[in-house]
């Protein structure tokens, strides 16, 4: 009996095609599935309420969200999932996916500032959302959570941590397990990278340097992830030792594949959110400038002022 099935999951008989990849599928390791489904739908209720308040919000944000939680369906809530089960390459696609595409996609999206601006304010009952959500983002813990010390290890541990340890195997050989490294991958994306985009209200703040430096430290790590994977002259997990029969897969040559799939997944979101920075850095760079343009003019105007107030001081005392 192949690993799927002892886990309690079908995969369909033949080998993974475009088509047979993204038939909606869900079962009870489609939690993830769900939390997206609901995620896209409280989302569009914020919208309604801000719209309705006559609050204006940016296409472009309600695009980046919507595909987000597209993109986190598409990869749980198919038969992707279940073919991640006995593929590592899809497997491998399935967690740069969760871990560098839709936590990007749902944080362009702002949902934090929408809620914020959609939850009714107030001390009563109504405010009550609306002042828990701001307990926890000025929180002791959300601050640990978002701070760089904690979000880089945690980021490496997602690849070292996870593949080049029993641990992995551990996960995969239950449901729950499976789940559960689903729910650490989409995670540790969410808090790697929310600090670093700046799109929402996070508990820490850094530069612009800052950002960039954060983002740019793990990328080699990130890159010789995949290519010890590719590398590797055996298996370095037994969950995939034993693809379907008749599929014509080859173990050791699916586990390259998979390396490089990790290994070329990190170029693109990488320069994306750094685009996204350096677009941040720049705006905020014309910002100043235009605020120290006015600061000028201002000041310019005032020792105007002075000095014509001064002319016609003297003018006066003149003709007295």
């Amino acid at each position: 009996m192949d690993h799927a099935h002892q886990m309690g999951m079908w995969v369909p008989p033949a080998p993974p095609t475009w088509g047979r990849l993204f038939r909606i599928h869900l079962d009870g390791s489609s939690i993830l599935a769900v939390v997206a489904v609901l995620a896209l739908l409280a989302y569009l209720i914020g919208l309604v309420r801000l719209r309705r308040s006559g609050v204006t919000w940016p296409w472009w944000r309600t695009l980046s969200f919507a595909a987000g939680a597209v993109s986190l369906f598409g990869v749980t809530g198919t038969w992707l999932n279940g073919y991640s089960m006995v593929l590592f390459s899809t497997h491998m696609a399935q967690h740069m996916v969760l871990s560098m595409v839709s936590p990007l996609l749902l944080l362009c999206g702002s949902p934090v500032t929408l809620a914020l601006r959609a939850l009714p304010r107030g001390k009563g009952t109504a405010g009550v959302p609306r002042a828990l959500l701001l307990d926890v983002l000025h929180s002791r813990a959300a601050r640990f959570l978002s701070h760089p010390l904690f979000t880089l290890p945690l980021f490496l541990a997602s690849l070292y941590g996870v593949y080049f340890t029993p641990l992995f195997d551990a996960l995969m050989s239950n449901p729950a397990g499976h789940e559960l490294m689903l729910a650490h991958f989409m995670v540790t994306g969410l808090l790697f990278f929310g600090p670093i985009l700046d799109q929402d209200p996070w508990p820490r703040r850094m530069g612009h340097g800052g950002r960039m430096l954060e983002l740019l430290v793990p990328m080699p790590f990130h890159a010789f992830f995949g290519i010890a994977i590719m590398q590797a002259g055996s298996l370095i997990t037994r969950t995939f030792a034993h693809p379907p029969a008749g599929w014509g897969v080859d173990p050791l040559a699916d586990q390259t594949t998979a390396g490089s799939i990790a290994w070329s997944f990190g170029e693109l979101p990488t320069v994306l959110v750094l685009v996204i920075v350096l677009g941040s850095w720049m705006s905020s760079e014309d910002r100043r400038g235009r605020q120290i343009d006015r600061m000028a003019d201002r000041t310019q105007d005032a020792e105007r002022e002075a000095y014509n107030a001064r002319l016609r001081a003297m003018a006066a005392r003149s003709e007295s």
